[in-house]
């Protein structure tokens, strides 16, 4: 990648153009033609640095139920447990981490069913030894941005404004659904790659161009972007950092943790007598020693002390969840 292929990637992230012509848009903030920009991005995708660009939803604004796993497996069978999990549609993410929890998973089902249940066929797989369910009670930062420019920082400070967000059930409607379904589809890189959905639709791209903003003010669609497959973009160093925080601290230690812009995601999660720690944030590096020079800095930031690192060791699923659709 050249300097060029770097800015790009920054900027698809956070800000993909909601326009008939999004590519010519991205095209004049970087001084060369359309027809470039959608080369390059194209290349990025086909040899697998970009995952996917679509809408980001927020899963429990759409009305599903979902919840972090954290399962301990048999090391010998910990590939049978991952193939047969993985084969849940609402699993989303799924890594094999450092600790005894060996494999850390994202479920999602949707309205009419319920997460108990599907763990408990989960259970019964050959290999699985215990699991235990850490749905999210608070969320105070979501949103993974990995800055392909600027070398790691190990003293990262405290710069992102962090927003309280909306986490009331969306009332939706079957239109709704329709427009759900469209916008989650991977975008395809053609100059004009929203017209296709709108015919779906049969409305026009600038009708379409509104419900999407309409929905992430809202705060139903995070934002339409690009994601990026992390270890291909150089971050190989992904560390689940959780803390042991008092519960009256909670809302202040979150909130500053979610202020560092190496903090993707940051959540409050329930303790049990084997797991004490309450709170997860996600951090991004390219080598180990920095992501723990980072975790030992944000400790002295926020006075926190009793922490792990759990780092992932294989990624053995990560997709989006496909809403609202038959399986």
């Amino acid at each position: 990648m050249d300097s060029i292929d770097k800015q790009l990637l920054n900027e698809i992230q956070w800000v993909f153009p909601l326009a008939d012509r999004p590519f010519y848009e991205i095209s004049k903030q970087h001084n060369i033609s359309e027809e470039e920009v959608m080369r390059r991005i194209s290349r990025l995708s086909q040899i697998g640095l970009i995952r996917q660009i679509n809408a980001i939803f927020d899963t429990r604004r759409l009305g599903y139920k979902s919840a972090l796993v954290a399962l301990e497996a048999e090391v010998d069978k910990l590939n049978h447990v991952a193939q047969e999990i993985n084969k849940h549609p609402g699993v989303s993410h799924n890594y094999e981490r450092n600790h005894e929890f060996n494999m850390w998973f994202t479920l999602a089902v949707p309205p009419d069913a319920e997460i108990k249940s599907e763990l408990e066929r989960f259970a019964s797989i050959d290999g699985v030894k215990k699991y235990r369910v850490l749905p999210t009670l608070k969320v105070f930062k979501i949103g993974v941005r990995l800055d392909m420019v600027n070398e790691d920082n190990k003293n990262p400070t405290p710069t992102d404004e962090v927003k309280a967000l909306n986490t009331q059930k969306f009332s939706l409607s079957n239109r709704d659904k329709d427009f759900i379904r469209e916008l989650q589809k991977e975008l395809k890189i053609v100059q004009e790659p929203f017209k296709d959905m709108a015919m779906n639709l049969g409305i026009t791209t600038s009708q379409l161009f509104a419900k999407a903003k309409e929905y992430e003010e809202l705060g139903v669609m995070r934002r339409f972007a690009a994601i990026l497959r992390h270890r291909d973009a150089g971050f190989a160093a992904n560390g689940m950092v959780v803390w042991k925080v008092p519960n009256s601290k909670i809302d202040e230690i979150g909130y500053k943790l979610a202020a560092f812009p190496q903090v993707s995601h940051c959540y409050q999660r329930p303790v049990y007598s084997d797991w004490p720690f309450n709170l997860f944030s996600m951090i991004h590096a390219r080598a180990i020693e920095s992501a723990e020079e980072m975790a030992d800095h944000m400790s002295d930031s926020i006075g926190i002390k009793e922490y792990k690192i759990l780092f992932s060791l294989r990624e053995f699923k990560k997709e989006r969840v496909k809403y609202f659709v038959d399986n």
